[in-house]
């Protein structure tokens, strides 16, 4: 008996590890939505003097960036509903979703 490899196993880590990049990707643009919204309300509060307003509304904008973003992963999660705009974009460069119940992409 040989030992031959296994070609469902190697696809299955392929789609495995397409999906961890996928997700890592994700985690680090809602950190970045965080850092830019926040930072950047901090930033324009300095520069205007109007501590600690623009701060809140960056935080308030980061979180619903950040939401959204989340949403678009839960989204990209289930094969019976289309990605969002982001989640498309994604699924072009990388090509891991398959088609779905209509058979489209």
């Amino acid at each position: 008996m040989t030992d031959r490899p296994d070609p469902d196993a190697d696809t299955n880590r392929r789609e495995q590890a397409s999906s961890i990049g996928l997700v890592t990707g994700f985690a680090w643009s809602i950190v970045v939505v965080l850092l830019v919204f926040i930072g950047g309300g901090i930033f324009l509060d300095q520069l205007l003097d109007t501590t600690p307003v623009l701060t809140l509304i960056g935080i308030v904008l980061g979180l619903v960036g950040a939401g959204y973003q989340l949403y678009e992963l839960t989204l990209l999660g289930q094969k019976n509903r289309p990605a969002g705009p982001i989640g498309r974009r994604l699924e072009r460069r990388t090509g891991t979703r398959d088609s779905g119940p209509s058979g489209r992409q």
